[in-house]
């Protein structure tokens, strides 16, 4: 069995589309989290990395910002990748004049649309507002580009000219459109609510751009979908501007563990993926974090470590070994006989039961002294109890 999860999931009666796409944008909105800046080397590397997970659409990045922007998104483009490669512009035509000079597959175009960003940030009326995103779709669509329709604040604008907008956007050609929770401002109930609303009126396919300012960006995402929503912005390891994105081994994970929906992913990339954008990003992974954290597999507890050794799905809701993982047993204050022994078969020692206690007991002392147990102090341990043994 790779993994074991609740029974009463599936009494919850849930559709999910039948087509998701996912499209990261580490190397867009990620990258925007303050101190980040990754040069294109760094980019091509994370890009090659979630086209071997097998991710649908990669949003590459801003090519207006800078010439090294420009060329890092055409680099990408470039690479010859089996995932759709999308450019961020602002609704203007030399945004998308640069995006086309990077040969992208296709282009994200935003504007906000709630009054308090339209009266404090682009001081436009609502019409003026329309007027300039419809110019741009159609020139993106003139040039044969996928098209997405991104509302920013899009959460907390009036919900009649939100459907305004997205309707005249469909009809001057968006593939999609995109919600943008842009201050994570949104309930999973209300962002249901607000696909639903969406959905009567509106036929192109609608995307979730989810922030976790609440620490509910997977879950307004999850909601999204089950209301008709059919993709995802994501960002690996939820990094992003101030609380972050929805987090895309999160989102991966989710929907195959608890839901049962497989989208196909390569999912044994996701461990390494994660550590790649931790150092290209010099953002450390906490260590409580889901899917990826290093505590998300390590056991210290007595009761839980020997429960795992004799079956890892009592403390674990799937093998490690699925996403690239690995479980480690920690050694510490509430380690128990059978996790010491385990550590030192792993070294092919063996003690005798008395010995095996003692040095139990200089584990938990040692603990308690404010000493980490590493490799090097438990076989100091174990020589200081044993006598000489090889490590």
């Amino acid at each position: 069995m790779k993994y074991f999860v609740s029974p009463f999931n599936k009494e919850a009666e849930l559709k999910f589309p039948e087509k998701i796409t996912i499209y990261d944008t580490t190397l867009r909105d990620g990258e925007q989290t303050p101190g980040v800046c990754l040069g294109t080397d760094e980019k091509l590397e994370i890009a090659r990395k979630l086209d071997e997970l097998g991710i649908h659409q990669i949003e590459s990045g801003f090519p207006v910002v800078s010439k090294q922007e420009k060329i890092s998104v055409k680099a990408i483009a470039d690479e010859g990748l089996n995932a759709e490669i999308l450019a961020l512009c602002r609704t203007k035509k030399e945004d998308i004049d640069v995006a086309i000079d990077c040969g992208v597959d296709g282009v994200i175009t935003f504007m906000a649309t709630s009054d308090l960003h339209l009266k404090h940030k682009l001081r436009l009326t609502r019409e003026e507002a329309l007027n300039v995103c419809m110019n741009s779709i159609e020139y993106a669509k003139d040039h044969g580009l996928f098209l997405a329709f991104s509302a920013e604040d899009a959460t907390r604008t009036d919900l009649e000219f939100l459907k305004q907008i997205y309707r005249k956007a469909e009809d001057y050609g968006a593939d999609r459109v995109h919600i943008a929770d842009t201050v994570g401002a949104i309930s999973p109930q209300g962002m249901a609510y607000l696909v639903r609303e969406l959905k009567k009126e509106i036929n192109a396919d609608i995307a979730l751009h989810c922030h976790n300012d609440f620490g509910m960006a997977l879950c307004n995402s999850i909601a999204g979908l089950v209301a008709g929503g059919s993709a995802v912005s994501t960002t690996v390891n939820g990094i992003g501007e101030r609380a972050g994105n929805t987090s895309l081994e999160e989102l991966i994970m989710t929907l195959l563990i608890i839901y049962g929906v497989d989208l196909g992913f390569n999912i044994s990339v996701l461990y390494e993926l994660s550590r790649l954008v931790e150092k290209h990003t010099l953002m450390k992974v906490p260590e409580n974090k889901p899917i990826v954290g290093k505590n998300v597999f390590r056991h210290e507890s007595g009761i839980h470590v020997d429960a795992v050794i004799e079956e890892p799905l009592t403390y674990e809701p799937f093998l490690p070994e699925m996403i690239g993982h690995h479980r480690r047993i920690v050694l510490g204050k509430h380690s128990g006989c059978r996790a010491v022994k385990a550590k030192l078969e792993e070294y092919g020692i063996d003690v005798t039961r008395e010995e095996l206690c003692r040095i139990v007991e200089e584990v938990k002392k040692n603990r308690e002294k404010g000493k980490y147990i590493n490799d090097e102090l438990f076989a100091e341990i174990v020589r200081s109890v044993r006598g000489p043994v090889d490590f």
